[in-house]
């Protein structure tokens, strides 16, 4: 009696691991999971099952030290190719977000409204100005945001507030001072439209273990409300994210730069 010959495992390609890896920046940790309606889109698309992609996700989980700083971890079986991709995006995120735009759409994983929007941003690439920025879509600026809103649960880190429309993707390094971090979600926070605004003009800022300081010398004691929603929060932590937690040199720059403490 012969041994029937079980089929070979189809190694995964550069294109799936990226269009995998983009899709674990843009769904929260506790959604890696096949019956997630994300996870089927992809699996249909790379022509896998939705089990096989939920796995997958688990093994890039494992190479995230932010989930491992919190206690969580992935399933542990990371390849070699899923280390080395992981790598890859860590080290360039412009070009990350570009190839992995590219392998979804070649999947046709990319809709007409996202198509015509990357390409807009392509044309724009390297000579875009800080002004242009505010009317034009920013170059990966929707991967950007995604990431922030699944790394910390679609809820600003410092009041909780859960309604998205009021949610800003904010850069802990601005946009114009550090073109090679603009899209990478750990110089990002999840912030309220106030928060936002606050942040950025140098009113409150973190220290490395995420505890918020608030420019004591310029608060307007009178201000009521600039009391209550901003200076009221000094000292306590934010709502760590569970993926991309902020970098501290980019924490650094804040308190250095910005910060009017």
């Amino acid at each position: 009696m012969t041994t029937p010959t079980l089929p070979a495992r189809r190694r995964w390609t550069r294109e799936e691991l990226l269009i995998v890896l983009d899709l674990y920046c843009r769904i929260p940790f506790g959604q890696f999971d096949y019956h997630n309606p994300q996870v089927i889109r992809v699996a249909e698309a790379v022509e896998r099952t939705p089990s096989a992609v939920a796995m997958k996700l688990g093994n890039l989980a494992s190479l995230d030290p932010g989930l491992k700083q919190r206690g969580v971890s992935g399933l542990g079986n990371a390849s070699a190719s899923d280390k080395a991709i992981w790598q890859e995006m860590h080290a360039d995120w412009t070009a990350f977000t570009s190839e992995s735009l590219t392998a979804r759409q070649n999947h046709g994983l990319v809709d007409k409204a996202e198509s015509t929007e990357a390409l807009e941003s392509e044309a724009v690439r390297d000579r875009i100005t800080e002004r242009e920025a505010t009317t034009t879509q920013r170059v990966g600026q929707n991967f950007f945001r995604d990431a922030l809103l699944s790394a910390y649960n679609y809820k600003c880190c410092i009041p909780g507030l859960t309604l998205e429309p009021l949610l800003v993707a904010s850069h802990i390094v601005p946009w114009r001072d550090d073109a090679k971090n603009r899209l990478n979600p750990r110089n990002g926070l999840l912030l309220s439209v106030l928060h936002d605004k606050a942040f950025d003009r140098g009113f409150l800022t973190l220290d490395d273990d995420l505890i918020i300081r608030v420019a004591r010398g310029h608060i307007p004691s009178a201000d009521e409300f600039f009391v209550q929603s901003v200076a009221s929060y000094d000292g306590q932590a934010i709502s760590p994210p569970e993926k991309f937690r902020p970098h501290p040199d980019f924490l650094a720059y804040h308190r250095e730069n910005i910060f009017l403490g």
